[in-house]
């Protein structure tokens, strides 16, 4: 169960990210898209509702996630900019996966993780020195994380949920 939840292994993190890191991490961040599209592409219906794993989301699930995650993060970076040590606003994503929107087709989110994703990474990139030591509160564990965390957070968060879906192609010979 531990490799089909974590198929590329937990997010592992830096304490002093480099320029350099930074833009390796921006780079990966920025595949996420079309690796999520290649990874659907072409898959039918009823493999779109197929679990990951079991007891997990399906993949139509995966794919509304991301974009939802992605734009609370976005939103998040953008108060940590402008505020200072701004407390989140936590979400349950569970619950979000089980909305009815995640049961639509994916056209939407696909657009949405693409543009969410893209104004982002033009965010990161226009980001300097200091700034990425800016934290933010997530009141649910009481703790302060850096841009730099944030960062190294979401560029995990999309190859990991892209993998779900490549591992479960490949599991089951898609």
């Amino acid at each position: 169960m531990q490799d089909l939840s974590y198929p590329i292994g937990k997010a592992v993190f830096v304490e002093n990210l480099t320029p350099s890191d930074r833009q390796a991490l921006i780079a990966e961040f920025e595949l996420a898209p079309a690796q999520l599209r290649g990874a659907v592409e072409g898959l039918t219906a009823a493999q779109l509702d197929t679990p990951y794993r079991p007891g997990g989301w399906t993949i139509r699930q995966v794919v509304h996630h991301l974009p939802d995650s992605h734009s609370n993060g976005y939103v998040r970076t953008k108060l940590t900019l402008t505020e200072d040590s701004p407390v989140i606003k936590p979400y349950d994503e569970n619950a979000w996966a089980h909305l009815e929107d995640s049961t639509f087709p994916l056209d939407l989110p696909l657009i949405h993780f693409d543009a969410v994703q893209a104004r982002w990474a033009a965010l990161w990139k226009t980001m300097q020195g200091a700034q990425w030591q800016f934290t933010y509160v997530h009141p649910q564990y009481n703790t302060h994380y850096s841009l730099d965390f944030c960062l190294q957070l979401y560029a995990w968060h999309g190859k990991h949920h892209v993998a779900h879906v490549t591992s479960l192609k490949r599991r089951l010979s898609w």
